[in-house]
């Protein structure tokens, strides 16, 4: 029997209609999605995408050819390649053309500065720098692969040997992946995390106040909590702050933090929080919540800060930490961990209060942005809501895998968009953003009041795993005032624009992306948890006073 024998030749043999349908997907690439690119970043995933189009080009021309189906000889081949290279060239300086006044038609709806001009030749170099690269790595994967089914040949027929060579390379580089190089990757990034955080011997002096967790006399670890823990409870705003807004006597706020470095379990962990919030006296205040941080430990000044304001200092919050990561990393290699101790902290702290009076216990809210707003909604028990529920919950962009978010949003009322879904008679979910108040959908609120914050142009929320091949139902709807209206569909391409999109969401100015403004919070806070003596006037010199914050918080002067 004859076998083909591999040369070094055929590793850069180059298809035309591949090369074409790479073309095309560099083309795609330019147009706009949520995030506006700069053109290093626009070059890199063009050539990434065009790589992914030259692949997907030579599957179905190798399966064109498995299956015999007749191709074009001759003078036709000749000329049918010529024209489709000829139409994806002309595509790709159609979009190039267009490329600036896309980026801007994003730009100019999140308020940021415009482009003036497009880097063409600069994206163009980089953009086929990467795919030569990654032509390469694919070339020694074939290298890899025909030496395999050669030695196979040996032993076996050719059509057995090349499937089997198939699943040889693939379990190679699948088992190095998980064993070595994703563990590396993940181990490199979270002790790079930790150290970030000034833990132990490298945190700075404990408090020597007796009120603040860490402090003197206090369960929870100082050196445990990291920066993101520490910033948290030593910034809460100060009694005489809040006097200074109301007009009238205020409570000093009260903030508990566990670090994750303090033990090893979720409960454990929980148990410490609990037990630290007696010691405060957390649940003699007239509010409490249970917030939930985002993947490093960061729990939004602006979420808190204002809920603090406007209940006058009479608050108590906890918040437990579960991962070194950022949000999006932590979605990926730390999926459980959130959950787990959200989960935790919720039956923990839910279960000590609901054996209280029920006439003087506190009301009860939770919250969480971005990875903590899954990890909250995850820890939302409905079957226990149904008996002794809590007050309301303020969840400000919910992560996509989100269930309870999608089923929500699963369940709007026919005809309301999905990025501002209507639910209902709006009697419990309403959904916001910062063109569309909770209080639009009037005050029939009831018993349980939850309000989902959520920005149209937020990548974190409205990314779609399936948009591959399936147009998310967002993209179907006219689009929101922060979204171009030159977004459009395109099979594969979509897909690594909205990745894209989320490693950059928060390179929005503040109130898009996943940016969220403290004027948004306070119009959910107001909505769900209906402070007493409440005007819309003290809402606007609220919104003042947290606007001289920026993102640190609220700030009187």
């Amino acid at each position: 029997m004859q076998t083909e024998t591999p040369t070094t030749a055929r590793w850069f043999s180059i298809s035309l209609f591949s090369l074409a349908l790479g073309l095309a997907f560099f083309a795609a690439s330019l147009t706009p999605s949520l995030i506006p690119r700069a053109w290093p970043l626009q070059a890199v995933l063009a050539g990434l995408v065009m790589a992914l189009g030259y692949m997907i080009g030579r599957f179905f021309v190798a399966l064109w050819r498995g299956l015999q189906i007749p191709e074009p000889r001759g003078r036709w081949r000749a000329i049918s390649l010529a024209v489709v290279n000829a139409a994806a060239l002309i595509l790709l300086v159609y979009c190039l053309s267009m490329m600036t006044e896309w980026q801007n038609s994003v730009r100019s709806r999140v308020n940021m500065e415009l482009l003036e001009g497009s880097t063409v030749l600069g994206i163009l170099a980089v953009g086929l720098a990467v795919f030569i690269v990654l032509f390469l790595i694919g070339a020694l994967f074939q290298k890899a692969f025909d030496i395999v089914r050669l030695r196979l040949y040996r032993v076996m027929s050719p059509r057995a040997a090349n499937l089997a060579g198939v699943v040889i390379v693939l379990l190679v580089v699948l088992v190095a992946s998980r064993d070595w190089v994703v563990p590396a990757i993940f181990d490199f990034l979270d002790e790079s995390y930790e150290t970030a955080q000034d833990l132990f011997e490298t945190a700075p002096p404990a408090p020597t106040d007796s009120f603040i967790a860490g402090g003197p006399g206090s369960l929870a670890s100082w050196e445990a909590m990291g920066q993101p823990g520490r910033n948290f409870v030593t910034s809460a705003p100060s009694a005489e702050d809040i006097e200074t807004f109301t007009g009238r006597p205020a409570e000093r706020p009260i903030r508990v933090y566990v670090g994750r470095s303090q033990a090893d379990e979720p409960q454990e962990r929980a148990r410490i929080a609990l037990e630290e919030m007696q010691r405060l006296g957390a649940f003699d205040r007239a509010y409490l919540m249970i917030a939930s941080p985002t993947g490093t430990g960061w729990l939004d000044p602006g979420a808190h800060d204002t809920f603090e304001y406007m209940h006058n200092g009479d608050v108590a919050t906890v918040a437990v930490q579960y991962s070194f990561l950022q949000s999006p990393l932590a979605l990926i290699f730390e999926t459980d961990t959130g959950l787990e101790q959200a989960t935790a902290t919720m039956e923990e702290v839910y279960r000590y209060w609901r054996t209280l009076p029920e006439d003087s216990r506190p009301e009860l809210y939770m919250h969480g942005i971005s990875l903590g707003a899954w990890s909250s909604m995850y820890s939302f028990n409905v079957f226990q809501m149904l008996d002794v529920p809590v007050a309301g919950a303020v969840w400000a962009g919910p992560p996509f895998p989100s269930y309870l978010w999608r089923h929500t949003v699963a369940a709007r009322n026919t005809g309301t968009p999905y990025v501002l879904p209507v639910i209902d008679n709006s009697a419990v979910v309403r959904f916001s953003s910062q063109f569309r108040k909770p209080q639009a959908e009037g005050d029939n609120w009831g018993r349980v009041r939850i309000n989902f914050l959520q920005y149209a142009s937020d990548p974190i929320v409205f990314f779609e795993p399936n948009a591959s091949f399936i147009e998310p139902e967002w993209m179907r709807e006219p689009p929101a005032p922060d979204v171009s209206p030159y977004l459009r569909f395109v099979p594969v391409v979509t897909q690594f624009q909205l990745a894209l999109d989320m490693a950059l969401s928060k390179a929005l100015p503040a109130g898009f992306g996943h940016n969220y403004l403290a004027r948004d919070y306070i119009d959910a806070w107001v909505a769900v948890s209906r402070p007493q003596d409440w005007s819309p006037a003290r809402t606007t010199a609220l919104k003042q006073i947290c606007n001289l914050g920026k993102d640190t918080g609220c700030a009187v002067q």
